[in-house]
Protein backbone atom coordinates (compact mmCIF):
# COMPACT_ATOMS: atom_id res chain seq x y z
CA UNK A 1 0.00 0.00 0.00
CA UNK A 2 1.18 3.48 -1.20
CA UNK A 3 0.93 6.09 1.50
CA UNK A 4 2.05 9.69 2.57
CA UNK A 5 2.05 11.00 5.72
CA UNK A 6 2.81 14.35 7.00
CA UNK A 7 6.60 13.94 7.96
CA UNK A 8 9.25 15.67 6.11
CA UNK A 9 7.14 18.40 4.37
CA UNK A 10 9.35 21.50 5.19
CA UNK A 11 8.85 24.32 5.45
CA UNK A 12 6.04 24.59 2.80
CA UNK A 13 4.03 22.41 4.77
CA UNK A 14 5.01 24.48 8.52
CA UNK A 15 3.46 27.07 6.53
CA UNK A 16 0.17 25.60 5.45
CA UNK A 17 -0.55 24.84 8.98
CA UNK A 18 0.51 27.94 10.22
CA UNK A 19 -1.73 28.99 7.71
CA UNK A 20 -4.63 26.91 8.58
CA UNK A 21 -4.51 24.33 6.00
CA UNK A 22 -6.83 21.29 6.82
CA UNK A 23 -5.38 17.99 5.95
CA UNK A 24 -7.36 14.65 5.17
CA UNK A 25 -6.29 10.98 3.70
CA UNK A 26 -7.95 9.94 0.18
CA UNK A 27 -7.79 6.69 -0.78
CA UNK A 28 -7.99 5.66 -4.26
CA UNK A 29 -10.83 3.33 -5.53
CA UNK A 30 -10.39 3.31 -9.48
CA UNK A 31 -7.85 3.84 -12.06
CA UNK A 32 -8.34 4.72 -15.46
CA UNK A 33 -6.06 5.51 -18.63
CA UNK A 34 -8.28 7.92 -20.43
CA UNK A 35 -5.02 8.47 -23.09
CA UNK A 36 -1.22 7.49 -23.26
CA UNK A 37 -0.61 10.84 -21.56
CA UNK A 38 -3.78 11.49 -19.05
CA UNK A 39 -4.61 8.92 -16.09
CA UNK A 40 -7.52 8.92 -13.98
CA UNK A 41 -8.16 8.19 -10.90
CA UNK A 42 -11.25 7.61 -8.29
CA UNK A 43 -11.18 8.85 -4.77
CA UNK A 44 -12.66 8.40 -1.34
CA UNK A 45 -12.21 12.26 0.44
CA UNK A 46 -11.95 11.35 4.09
CA UNK A 47 -14.34 14.02 5.04
CA UNK A 48 -12.81 16.63 2.96
CA UNK A 49 -16.24 17.68 1.26
CA UNK A 50 -18.18 17.28 4.42
CA UNK A 51 -15.62 19.97 6.18
CA UNK A 52 -15.06 22.19 2.76
CA UNK A 53 -17.88 23.35 0.02
CA UNK A 54 -17.42 22.82 -2.76
CA UNK A 55 -17.00 25.33 -5.51
CA UNK A 56 -15.81 25.50 -9.67
CA UNK A 57 -12.54 24.82 -9.97
CA UNK A 58 -11.59 23.57 -6.43
CA UNK A 59 -8.71 22.32 -5.73
CA UNK A 60 -6.32 20.42 -3.59
CA UNK A 61 -2.65 20.10 -2.58
CA UNK A 62 -1.04 16.52 -2.79
CA UNK A 63 1.80 15.43 -1.08
CA UNK A 64 4.12 12.83 -2.77
CA UNK A 65 7.00 11.36 -1.37
CA UNK A 66 10.65 11.50 -2.88
CA UNK A 67 13.69 9.53 -1.46
CA UNK A 68 11.66 10.24 2.04
CA UNK A 69 10.96 14.34 1.29
CA UNK A 70 7.45 15.13 0.84
CA UNK A 71 6.65 17.43 -2.52
CA UNK A 72 2.73 19.14 -2.99
CA UNK A 73 1.67 19.73 -6.23
CA UNK A 74 -2.08 20.65 -6.88
CA UNK A 75 -4.66 19.00 -8.77
CA UNK A 76 -8.68 20.37 -9.33
CA UNK A 77 -11.34 18.19 -8.33
CA UNK A 78 -13.22 16.36 -10.87
CA UNK A 79 -16.84 15.21 -11.11
CA UNK A 80 -17.68 15.28 -7.35
CA UNK A 81 -20.00 14.31 -5.43
CA UNK A 82 -20.35 16.19 -1.33
CA UNK A 83 -23.17 13.37 -0.55
CA UNK A 84 -20.75 10.56 -1.21
CA UNK A 85 -17.47 12.37 -0.47
CA UNK A 86 -16.47 11.48 -3.93
CA UNK A 87 -13.91 12.77 -6.70
CA UNK A 88 -11.93 11.95 -9.53
CA UNK A 89 -8.28 13.61 -9.82
CA UNK A 90 -7.00 13.81 -13.53
CA UNK A 91 -3.03 14.17 -14.39
CA UNK A 92 -1.41 14.50 -17.12
CA UNK A 93 1.38 12.47 -17.61
CA UNK A 94 5.14 14.39 -17.61
CA UNK A 95 7.68 13.24 -15.85
CA UNK A 96 7.81 13.78 -12.51
CA UNK A 97 7.09 12.16 -9.10
CA UNK A 98 3.02 12.93 -8.99
CA UNK A 99 3.09 11.41 -12.77
CA UNK A 100 4.78 8.47 -11.64
CA UNK A 101 2.82 7.98 -8.60
CA UNK A 102 -0.37 8.13 -10.32
CA UNK A 103 0.81 5.68 -13.09
CA UNK A 104 1.40 3.24 -10.34
CA UNK A 105 -1.23 3.47 -7.97
CA UNK A 106 -3.88 0.87 -7.18
CA UNK A 107 -7.15 0.96 -5.49
CA UNK A 108 -7.03 0.59 -1.42
CA UNK A 109 -4.22 3.24 -2.19
CA UNK A 110 -3.86 6.41 0.32
CA UNK A 111 -2.06 9.80 -0.16
CA UNK A 112 -2.36 12.92 2.16
CA UNK A 113 -4.19 16.11 0.91
CA UNK A 114 -3.88 19.82 2.26
CA UNK A 115 -6.70 22.25 1.29
CA UNK A 116 -6.11 25.68 1.66
CA UNK A 117 -6.70 29.20 -1.03
CA UNK A 118 -8.86 27.21 -2.82
CA UNK A 119 -11.45 29.78 -3.79
CA UNK A 120 -13.84 30.83 -7.34
CA UNK A 121 -17.47 32.80 -7.31
CA UNK A 122 -18.95 32.27 -10.92
CA UNK A 123 -19.25 35.75 -12.50
CA UNK A 124 -22.75 37.11 -13.00
CA UNK A 125 -24.22 39.35 -16.24
CA UNK A 126 -21.33 37.69 -18.57
CA UNK A 127 -22.19 37.55 -22.11
CA UNK A 128 -19.55 35.30 -23.01
CA UNK A 129 -16.24 33.29 -21.57
CA UNK A 130 -12.68 33.13 -22.91
CA UNK A 131 -10.78 30.25 -21.57
CA UNK A 132 -6.84 29.73 -22.19
CA UNK A 133 -5.92 26.05 -21.05
CA UNK A 134 -3.90 22.94 -21.25
CA UNK A 135 -4.23 19.03 -20.45
CA UNK A 136 -3.09 20.06 -16.91
CA UNK A 137 -5.70 22.67 -16.59
CA UNK A 138 -8.06 20.61 -18.56
CA UNK A 139 -10.44 19.65 -15.41
CA UNK A 140 -10.85 23.16 -14.21
CA UNK A 141 -12.08 24.21 -17.64
CA UNK A 142 -14.42 21.38 -17.75
CA UNK A 143 -15.69 22.22 -14.02
CA UNK A 144 -16.42 25.84 -15.20
CA UNK A 145 -18.26 24.91 -18.42
CA UNK A 146 -20.42 22.24 -15.76
CA UNK A 147 -20.68 25.65 -13.77
CA UNK A 148 -21.86 28.15 -16.53
CA UNK A 149 -24.32 24.69 -18.30
CA UNK A 150 -25.84 24.78 -14.59
CA UNK A 151 -26.86 28.29 -13.83
CA UNK A 152 -28.87 30.74 -15.01
CA UNK A 153 -27.43 31.52 -18.10
CA UNK A 154 -26.54 28.34 -19.36
CA UNK A 155 -26.41 29.72 -23.34
CA UNK A 156 -23.70 31.74 -22.63
CA UNK A 157 -20.84 31.07 -24.47
CA UNK A 158 -17.21 30.20 -24.34
CA UNK A 159 -14.33 30.78 -26.81
CA UNK A 160 -11.51 28.28 -25.85
CA UNK A 161 -8.16 27.49 -26.33
CA UNK A 162 -6.25 24.59 -25.53
CA UNK A 163 -3.09 23.70 -25.71
CA UNK A 164 -1.70 20.19 -26.71
CA UNK A 165 1.36 18.16 -26.44
CA UNK A 166 0.98 15.38 -28.15
CA UNK A 167 -1.84 13.98 -30.38
CA UNK A 168 -3.64 11.84 -28.43
CA UNK A 169 -4.52 15.34 -25.89
CA UNK A 170 -6.64 16.53 -28.36
CA UNK A 171 -8.75 13.70 -28.10
CA UNK A 172 -8.81 14.55 -24.51
CA UNK A 173 -13.03 14.93 -22.75
CA UNK A 174 -13.55 18.81 -23.08
CA UNK A 175 -17.54 19.30 -22.61
CA UNK A 176 -17.67 21.61 -24.83
CA UNK A 177 -21.61 22.88 -25.59
CA UNK A 178 -23.05 23.52 -28.96
CA UNK A 179 -22.67 27.03 -28.66
CA UNK A 180 -18.80 26.68 -27.80
CA UNK A 181 -15.61 27.07 -30.07
CA UNK A 182 -12.09 25.38 -29.46
CA UNK A 183 -8.95 26.24 -31.10
CA UNK A 184 -6.45 23.25 -30.15
CA UNK A 185 -2.94 25.03 -30.76
CA UNK A 186 0.30 22.64 -31.06
CA UNK A 187 2.81 24.04 -28.17
CA UNK A 188 5.60 25.20 -30.33
CA UNK A 189 8.06 28.54 -29.35
CA UNK A 190 7.30 27.28 -25.63
CA UNK A 191 3.99 28.39 -25.71
CA UNK A 192 4.30 31.49 -27.68
CA UNK A 193 1.72 30.04 -31.17
CA UNK A 194 -1.09 29.33 -28.67
CA UNK A 195 -0.19 33.75 -27.23
CA UNK A 196 -0.33 34.62 -31.04
CA UNK A 197 -3.56 32.84 -31.62
CA UNK A 198 -5.36 34.27 -28.46
CA UNK A 199 -3.65 38.24 -29.60
CA UNK A 200 -5.01 37.42 -33.62
CA UNK A 201 -8.53 36.81 -32.55
CA UNK A 202 -8.99 40.11 -30.33
CA UNK A 203 -12.25 42.02 -30.76
CA UNK A 204 -14.36 43.61 -28.03
CA UNK A 205 -14.64 41.85 -25.23
CA UNK A 206 -15.59 44.00 -22.17
CA UNK A 207 -19.05 42.17 -21.25
CA UNK A 208 -16.43 38.77 -20.68
CA UNK A 209 -14.93 36.90 -18.52
CA UNK A 210 -11.12 35.18 -19.27
CA UNK A 211 -10.02 32.87 -17.72
CA UNK A 212 -6.24 31.43 -18.08
CA UNK A 213 -4.35 28.53 -17.01
CA UNK A 214 -0.83 27.94 -18.67
CA UNK A 215 2.72 27.83 -18.04
CA UNK A 216 3.95 30.87 -16.32
CA UNK A 217 5.10 32.73 -18.82
CA UNK A 218 1.87 31.87 -21.36
CA UNK A 219 -0.37 32.76 -18.74
CA UNK A 220 1.14 36.46 -17.82
CA UNK A 221 1.07 36.89 -21.65
CA UNK A 222 -2.60 35.59 -22.50
CA UNK A 223 -3.90 37.54 -19.25
CA UNK A 224 -2.20 40.38 -20.41
CA UNK A 225 -3.74 40.45 -23.72
CA UNK A 226 -7.35 39.88 -22.59
CA UNK A 227 -6.90 42.87 -20.71
CA UNK A 228 -5.21 44.65 -23.48
CA UNK A 229 -6.78 43.51 -26.90
CA UNK A 230 -9.95 42.11 -25.66
CA UNK A 231 -10.74 44.75 -23.09
CA UNK A 232 -12.05 42.44 -20.25
CA UNK A 233 -11.69 45.16 -17.00
CA UNK A 234 -9.08 43.59 -14.82
CA UNK A 235 -11.23 42.00 -11.96
CA UNK A 236 -12.51 39.98 -14.60
CA UNK A 237 -9.63 38.07 -15.30
CA UNK A 238 -8.94 35.03 -13.22
CA UNK A 239 -5.36 34.11 -14.22
CA UNK A 240 -3.07 30.99 -12.67
CA UNK A 241 0.22 29.78 -14.11
CA UNK A 242 0.12 25.60 -13.42
CA UNK A 243 3.40 24.92 -14.00
CA UNK A 244 6.67 27.16 -15.05
CA UNK A 245 8.53 26.08 -18.26
CA UNK A 246 11.72 24.28 -17.42
CA UNK A 247 10.28 22.39 -14.70
CA UNK A 248 7.77 19.47 -14.10
CA UNK A 249 4.22 20.01 -12.67
CA UNK A 250 3.29 16.49 -12.01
Amino acid sequence: MSKTTTRSRGWQGALLKVLGGDDFELTVTRTEVVTDHYVRLGFTGGGLLQKRPLHPTMWIRMWFDDAGRLHQRGYTLVDADPAADTFDIEFAIHDGIAARWAQQARVGDTITVTVMGSKFAMPEDVEGWLMAGDPASLPAINSLLDAISASDRPETPARIWMEYQHDSDRTLPLRTRPQDTVRWIPRERDGGALVDAVRAEAFDASGHFGWVALDSVSTRAVAASLKGDYGVPKKSVKAQAYWVPGKSFT
